[in-house]
C-alpha cells in the first residue's frame, strides 16, 4: 500500500465528514441559536429569526405545492421588502432557482428575461403591475402570478389569483429544511444590463453564494448581530450576497422600498443601523443631500461601495 492509498482509505464523503456548502445552512443555524432576535424591520413591522425561518419554510412548501420542482426558475419583481429576502432562502429550499428582476427594466426586457429563464412562477409587488402587465402580454406562456400586497405600497393593482401572504398562510411551517444534494446546484439566476443585445444570464451555485457570503463577512470584519440597511438593491447580484452574509451573523435586515436621503438618515437614527452598501452614486446622493448637513452620526456607521470607481471627492 502506498502512502497515498493509506490516507485515502475510508475517507470518502459521508454525512459524518461532508456537507454541501449552501447559504441555507446559515439561516438554519441563526434561527436555531437566535430565534428571538429581530431578523427583519419593515416600517413598523418586526419579525424574529424564528418567525422568518418559518416563513421561508412556508414559501418553499407553497411553491412545491404549486408544482415547482428542482431546477425550476422562480422570478421576483420587488423592491427591498421582506418577501424578496425570504425568497433568497425559500426558493432554493424547494430546489428552485431565484431570479430577482431589476425593477428599473422596461416591459420588453422583462418579457425577454421571463421567457429566457423559463420562469414558472413570478412573485411581483403591485407597485410594478403596469410594467409587469405589459411584459406578460408579450409572453407565449404566462407563469403563475403571486402578488406582494405590501401595506407600505400605495399604488398598483393585483394581477394574480392569490397574494404572497395568502399563499404562505396555507403552507406548511414545518417544511423540511434540507441542503442541496450537490453544492454545485444553481441557487440564483441574474441578468446583465447595460450590455449590447439581450441581457445575459449569470448563474450562481450554492457553493459560490456561500463562499461569497462568508467572504463579505471576512473582508468587512462584520461583527456579530449587525444592523444592515438595505440601500443596495437585492436584485443587484443578489444584493452582493448580503442577504446571506447578514443572516450568517444573526443580523437585522432593515428594508427600504426606495432609497431617499430622508428615509435613509431616519432609518439610521431610528434602528441603530451599523452597515449599509451602495454604488458611488448613492454615496454621493446621500453626502450631498440637505439631510446630511443636519445629521450627526450616533455611532460608527460603515458603508461599502462597489460597482464603479468612487470619485475622490466622495471618498
Amino acid at each position: 500500500m502506498t502512502d497515498l492509498q493509506k490516507y485515502e482509505k475510508q475517507l470518502g464523503k459521508k454525512r459524518a465528514n461532508h456537507v454541501p456548502l449552501s447559504p441555507l445552512s446559515l439561516a438554519r443555524r441563526t434561527a436555531e441559536v437566535f430565534p428571538d432576535h429581530v431578523a427583519v424591520i419593515h416600517g413598523e413591522g418586526r419579525r424574529t429569526w424564528g418567525e422568518t425561518y418559518e416563513r421561508c419554510r412556508r414559501l418553499a412548501s407553497a411553491l412545491k405545492d404549486r408544482g415547482v420542482q428542482r431546477g425550476d426558475t422562480v422570478a421576483v419583481m420587488a423592491p427591498n421588502v421582506p418577501a424578496l429576502l425570504e425568497a433568497h432562502f425559500g426558493v432554493p429550499l424547494c430546489g428552485a432557482v431565484l431570479n430577482a428582476l431589476n425593477i428599473r427594466l422596461d416591459a420588453k426586457t422583462i418579457a425577454f428575461i421571463l421567457s429566457h429563464a423559463e420562469a414558472k412562477v413570478l412573485i411581483t409587488d403591485r407597485e410594478f403591475s403596469s410594467v409587469i402587465s405589459q411584459a406578460l402580454s408579450e409572453l407565449d406562456s404566462r407563469p403563475l402570478i403571486i402578488d406582494i400586497d405590501d401595506p407600505l405600497s400605495q399604488s398598483g393593482d393585483l394581477l394574480g389569483e392569490i397574494t404572497y401572504e395568502q399563499m404562505l398562510s396555507g403552507a406548511d411551517p414545518g417544511f423540511p429544511w434540507e441542503l442541496p444534494a450537490d453544492e454545485w446546484d444553481a441557487i440564483s439566476l441574474n441578468y446583465t444590463s447595460g450590455t449590447t443585445g439581450d441581457p445575459k444570464g449569470v448563474v450562481y451555485h450554492h457553493r459560490g453564494a456561500y463562499m461569497n457570503a462568508i467572504g463579505n463577512i471576512l473582508a468587512w470584519a462584520m461583527p456579530h448581530r449587525p444592523v444592515y440597511l438595505w440601500t443596495l438593491p437585492m436584485f443587484h447580484c443578489n444584493g452582493w450576497c448580503f442577504p446571506w452574509s447578514v443572516t450568517a451573523m444573526a443580523g437585522t435586515h432593515v428594508c427600504l422600498r426606495s432609497v431617499e436621503p430622508k428615509q435613509v438618515f431616519q432609518a439610521i437614527e431610528d434602528y441603530g443601523v451599523t452597515h449599509l452598501c451602495g454604488a458611488p452614486i448613492v454615496m454621493n446622493m446621500l453626502l450631498n443631500s440637505s439631510e446630511a448637513e443636519a445629521f450627526s452620526a450616533p455611532r460608527r456607521i460603515q458603508m461599502m461601495t462597489a460597482g464603479a470607481a468612487p470619485p475622490a471627492a466622495v471618498l
